[in-house]
């Protein structure tokens, strides 16, 4: 049995293999980039208006000539004389020679002529060549998270492609005998399967839009349906404990399918059953069967694995302190995983270190990490909190 902080080490150690891929940009949110992006072109590409009105030659002249339009989209070469103006819209061309617009609500128009009632300081509301950014200026740098903006940006600059982090593809296989489909009737002795759904929306939290779910009874089917799954996928999570038993389905299938063992139990609350391993770049996770546990289990352990195969620099979970709002004892000498609600300043533990509920997970915000070598932690006390979303 090992330690919460050696599990995780063995686990950032072996899940660091990454693989890069080109995609288009408009596929890319939530993807890390693998490369630094360079502009191709000046942003704006030329002179534009920030505004509807008129385009004129800054002086102390408050009227001006109608000399022409330009609309978004398209070139003006009029060239504007002192006495001249141009009638422009937001977007627009700014002519060469013409510095200054004024809104449109700042002048008295007739079909020919303007009259400007509110003088705007020489060069207002025009925006320059290049001043979001200039052609081969670095647009972002490797190991940025591509967000909708980014998207919007990225294609504003004419750039299709990225190079990007691969995410990894992953599945996730229930195993038991025990288990009805939600939505059938409930024999005696049996329970309703929810890891499968649960764990796939906690993948969707990362990235992870699809992960396919492999249901196989505890029996030497096992072993086989392991064997297709470890050849196509990186990622795999099995849904139900290894138990010390020699008739343990599930081990008997990893060992013949030479998935490595890493770590089996780590000494923590609750359930300290959980199985790491790894076959060639092939990560094997093989959570408890209880929900809450399993929850738990993925968000420190899985979520971690994950987000370092997809290249993000934070992987683990956000630390946050906050006081605690009671007392709360750990005599079991295990680090304790606590479903807590937190608000800006203090914390409320929702359940106990020896229930692991999803009624109370599935309001909680945060998970108190309760050390292994701390007996005591005191009201008002600040205590470290694992954000989970």
């Amino acid at each position: 049995m090992i330690q919460v902080e050696e599990a995780l080490s063995i686990i950032v150690e072996n899940s660091n293999s990454v693989s890069i891929e080109k995609i288009h940009v408009s596929k890319a949110l939530g993807y890390i980039l693998a490369e630094t992006v360079y502009s191709p072109v000046a942003m704006p590409p030329f002179r534009q208006s920030l505004v509807d009105g008129y385009a004129f030659i800054h002086s102390e002249r408050h009227q001006y000539d109608i000399a022409g339009i330009s609309q978004a989209g398209e070139y003006s070469k009029i060239k504007l004389k002192e006495n001249t103006t141009l009638r422009i819209f937001t977007g627009a061309f700014v002519p060469h020679n013409a510095d200054t617009v004024v809104k449109e609500e700042h002048v008295m128009a007739t079909e020919n002529s303007i009259l400007i009632t509110r003088m705007p300081e020489q060069f207002e509301n025009v925006r320059n060549k290049g001043e979001e950014i200039s052609k081969e200026e670095i647009v972002f740098d490797a190991n940025t998270l591509i967000t909708p903006a980014a998207i919007g940006f990225l294609l504003s600059l004419g750039i299709t492609e990225i190079d990007v982090y691969k995410k990894p593809k992953v599945a996730i296989l229930v195993i038991g005998n025990e288990q009805v489909k939600p939505g059938n009737k409930l024999p005696k002795g049996k329970i309703y399967e929810s890891n499968s759904a649960m764990l796939q929306a906690a993948l969707q939290t990362i990235g992870i839009r699809k992960a396919k779910v492999y249901k196989v009874k505890n029996s030497p089917k096992v072993s086989k349906e392991l064997k297709g799954i470890l050849n196509k996928y990186d990622i795999v999570l099995i849904s139900g404990r290894i138990s010390p038993e020699d008739n343990d389905f599930i081990k008997e299938g990893l060992l013949e399918n030479g998935v490595q063992k890493h770590f089996n139990t780590i000494s923590q609350k609750p359930d300290q059953s959980m199985f790491f391993g790894s076959k060639h770049e092939t990560l094997v996770f093989a959570l408890p069967g209880n929900p809450a546990a399993s929850l738990i289990d993925f968000y420190v352990y899985v979520y971690p694995a994950i987000k370092n195969r997809m290249g993000f620099s934070d992987i683990h979970l956000k630390k946050i302190l906050r006081k605690l709002n009671d007392d709360h004892t750990n005599t079991s000498g295990k680090t304790l995983f606590l479903n807590t609600l937190h608000d800006e300043t203090h914390v409320t533990i929702l359940n106990s270190p020896n229930a692991a509920t999803l009624n109370t997970l599935a309001i909680a915000n945060s998970l108190l990490l309760f050390p292994n070598d701390v007996e005591t932690l005191k009201k008002g006390q600040l205590v470290t909190l694992l954000q989970i979303e």
